[in-house]
């Protein structure tokens, strides 16, 4: 499970350096093999390998109707390996289609991560604060 916010700066060729929390966890479950996609909030989803080829399956069978979806989700990944030093290449295509430059935000979402351009998130998540929660927290207790 990837919990936790990561402030990043890419390098100039595109690549982020992968927090050290997480770098051990990738190598023993998947093998330092990564894919990435697009997200439909705007940011970018990033999978160990293991945990993207379930995401797959569960995309491959959507019926005819989601034919748009399931290009968006898998005619945009990319799968890539970490280097020695931890950094995963973030292609251009993916990068400009996030907005992601050179400051990032890396989340982990449990299975996988999410990577936001850092002025992005910021606004949508102060955004979000100061909305009413969704209904399906009303019953939550903090």
């Amino acid at each position: 499970m990837f919990q936790g916010a990561s402030s990043l700066a890419l390098d100039t060729k595109g690549r982020l350096s992968v927090p050290t929390r997480y770098r051990d966890v990738l190598s023993a479950t998947a093998s330092s093999q990564i894919t990435m996609t697009k997200h439909p909030h705007g940011c970018l989803m990033i999978f160990p390998r293991n945990e993207w080829e379930q995401f797959r399956q569960r995309i491959n069978s959507l019926p005819m109707e989601a034919q748009w979806w399931k290009r968006i989700f898998l005619g945009n990944a990319m799968d890539v390996d970490m280097d020695a030093t931890g950094r995963v290449l973030v292609s251009p295509e993916l990068r400009a289609a996030a907005g992601i430059g050179k400051d990032a935000v890396l989340l982990g979402m449990g299975s996988y991560f999410e990577l936001w351009n850092a002025a992005t998130y910021a606004a949508e998540e102060a955004e979000q604060m100061k909305a009413a929660m969704p209904d399906v927290f009303k019953d939550f207790s903090f």
